[in-house]
């Protein structure tokens, strides 16, 4: 007998376009309150209007606020806006955060640029999650990139065998942690290298400031969920705490999510312990609430083969000359590299988010 789709399919879309749509329709249906930010200087790769939606369930002042956040690296957003179509289909879970008096505010498509143009980074190839910091003080400096950025971005792509010898050197003599940490930490010397963090605040980061501004004015508690891929063994949900690195507030990280919750600054977590991510200006914006922020991180491809993609991406970008067949199978890799579109692992991204939604409205109702 031959087997039917799972239910999780229906969920997850082909590209930004449909995505947009679907949310949007969704949350219609859902009678939640709608705001569009579009982008205003920027086209999609079909041509169609770029945005950042809001969809609002609940009381816009309410005290406690569930945030989920989708598509802060680009063609992540396949898997989050996922996640949040199933959340606005989850009429139990929609139930237990009205009885609970918890406003659900999802954002979908926090980097839309990147999302329908299939690159991790956003139309000025700034990667949100180095973007977030202080701009009125000196420019984080990662010393280390200079001399790795020509070992990650060789002349020619496929890299030729001397530019592998050569990277593979770098790490015989430094270690792979500390290459890893040199190349995805973050850097702000390099406008078309890897993980730019930019040199002022990118049209996402005002967008997501003026969004808290609006909608969580009146929240003493925000849990803040933002969904991400391509980091971890496949299919598994790494709970990052990206908050700051507090006693208590890591410990209240545990005792919502559980002892399986890891920070970046502690070393034990698949994730670089990266400046100005996204969720950090939840303390700019709200400083009188109590923040509860997690990175829920689902596993793709083996990690050195998502850099590979990510390298294959960023070369890309500073080689607009190169075949047209190259640039499809580079951005079909980039895509496939941070959405698995089958149903097994649409499936485990739909489950394991519904838990952390429930173990984050149980945490907000006890605050």
């Amino acid at each position: 007998m031959q087997a039917q789709p799972t239910a999780a399919t229906r969920h997850f879309s082909g590209t930004y376009v449909e995505a947009r749509a679907k949310f949007l329709d969704a949350a219609a249906r859902r009678g939640a309150a709608v705001e569009s930010f579009v982008l205003p200087t920027h086209r999609g790769a079909l041509g169609e209007e770029l945005a950042t939606d809001v969809a609002l369930i609940g009381a816009r002042d309410a005290k406690k606020l569930l945030l989920v956040t989708s598509g802060t690296h680009g063609p992540e957003g396949f898997c989050g806006s996922g996640a949040q179509l199933a959340t606005l289909h989850d009429a139990d879970l929609l139930g237990r955060l009205e009885q609970a008096g918890v406003a659900l505010l999802l954002v979908h498509a926090v980097n839309p640029h990147g999302f329908s143009h299939l690159h991790r980074t956003n139309e000025d190839n700034i990667d949100l999650n180095r973007n977030h910091i202080d701009f009125g003080a000196p420019l984080p400096v990662n010393a280390d990139y200079a001399e790795v950025e020509p070992l990650v971005l060789p002349a020619t792509w496929p890299p030729t065998p001397a530019d592998e010898a050569a990277m593979a050197a770098y790490v015989e003599k430094h270690g792979m942690r500390a290459f890893r940490a040199a190349v995805t930490r973050g850097q702000y010397s390099s406008p078309d290298g890897l993980f730019y963090g930019g040199t002022a605040p990118s049209w996402s980061n005002r967008t997501m400031r003026g969004i808290l501004r609006s909608y969580a004015a009146s929240a003493t508690h925000i849990g803040w969920i933002d969904i991400h891929t391509g980091l971890g063994p496949y299919g598994h949900g790494e709970k990052i705490y990206p908050g700051r690195n507090a006693p208590a507030d890591l410990a209240q990280a545990h005792a919502w999510w559980g002892a399986d919750v890891f920070a970046p600054f502690a070393g034990d977590s698949a994730s670089a312990d990266v400046s100005g991510p996204v969720v950090s200006i939840a303390y700019d914006e709200c400083p009188n609430a109590s923040i509860a922020p997690m990175g829920l991180e689902f596993g793709t491809l083996p990690d050195g083969e998502v850099l590979t993609r990510l390298r294959a991406d960023t070369w890309l970008r500073r080689h607009p000359e190169a075949p047209e067949a190259q640039k499809r199978e580079i951005r079909q890799q980039l895509r496939d590299a941070f959405y698995c579109d089958n149903d097994e692992w649409k499936g485990m991204v739909l489950g394991q988010t519904r838990v952390v939604l429930l173990q984050t409205l149980q945490g907000l109702k006890k605050a």
